[in-house]
């Protein structure tokens, strides 16, 4: 079985230098532009409750306020415009067949490069630990490489460490976008746009993504089914508690089930860009 460990450490030493040089995003998009791509994606990517549908003239007008890039900006609004369009039913269906029924719709970043329970654990403790040192914190329930968390946060807390997290999972958000193009799906401008925000691939980085999305991953390895020899089902919450578990037993930092300062359990309220969210 083909083994992407080439690809996986070249995005994560990238990701390292990253975070020392603040650099290692796509030219000529500057902080605000970033920052409101990524929350209008945070949003997009998000269930399609009321709550979204009544912001998606809020969302339009942020991306025109930031100065997004067009080509970008259009990816964006071909989400928006499918959404505004919709049947509000029918685009819920739609978003569960699509994110919650299939391992290839997963949001779950570590899911695609981490199969091995203690590596995927670790994974999500070192994501918290990013959180944590930015003043965040989340409840038990929830994890932390979900991608809507993952751009909120760096749309509104932590512009650098939010990219230092997408930079590390970088095969897992091709993977995502390589199946939503497939598909034909509306959310696929989304992701296009999250991943034009990044470094461009080079032809190895290409191959391997393609390569990877065509026979499945590894032993150790674990990522979408649909797309070559992947398992259908999503994530179970077996495979979620064991990967926390094991990782916690042997990390010697973080303590589970803190809170926020003010004793409430919270997560990345949005409150700058988007209105308060939690």
């Amino acid at each position: 079985m083909y083994r992407p460990l080439k690809f996986l450490s070249k995005w994560t030493k990238r990701a390292a230098d990253h975070a020392k040089s603040g650099g290692q995003t796509a030219p000529g998009i500057d902080d605000s532009a970033l920052q409101a791509i990524f929350a209008a994606a945070s949003w997009l990517i998000d269930y399609p409750g009321d709550d979204l549908l009544e912001r998606l003239p809020q969302i339009s007008a942020l991306l025109d306020q930031a100065g997004v890039p067009d080509h970008l900006k259009d990816d964006l609004d071909e989400t928006i415009g499918h959404l505004g369009a919709g049947d509000p039913i029918g685009l819920r269906a739609d978003y569960v067949e699509t994110f919650d029924t299939r391992r290839r719709g997963c949001l779950f970043l570590t899911y695609f490069s981490n199969g091995d329970t203690r590596k995927r654990g670790q994974a999500l403790l070192e994501i918290k630990e990013i959180y944590r040192a930015a003043g965040l914190d989340m409840d038990e329930s929830q994890l932390p490489d979900h991608l809507t968390y993952v751009l909120e946060f760096a749309a509104g807390h932590d512009l650098r460490a939010g990219v230092r997290i997408l930079l590390s999972n970088r095969a897992g958000i091709e993977l995502l976008r390589l199946h939503l193009d497939e598909i034909g799906s509306p959310w696929a401008g989304t992701i296009r746009a999250v991943c034009g925000t990044l470094p461009a691939l080079d032809g190895d980085d290409i191959h391997a993504v393609e390569r990877l999305a065509a026979e499945g991953p590894a032993t150790e390895t674990v990522g979408l089914d649909g797309l070559g020899g992947y398992g259908d089902l999503p994530p179970s919450a077996a495979e979620t508690t064991a990967a926390m578990t094991a990782a916690a037993s042997v990390s010697s930092g973080a303590a589970a089930g803190q809170c926020s300062a003010g004793g409430k359990q919270t997560f990345i309220p949005l409150t700058d860009v988007t209105g308060e969210r939690s």
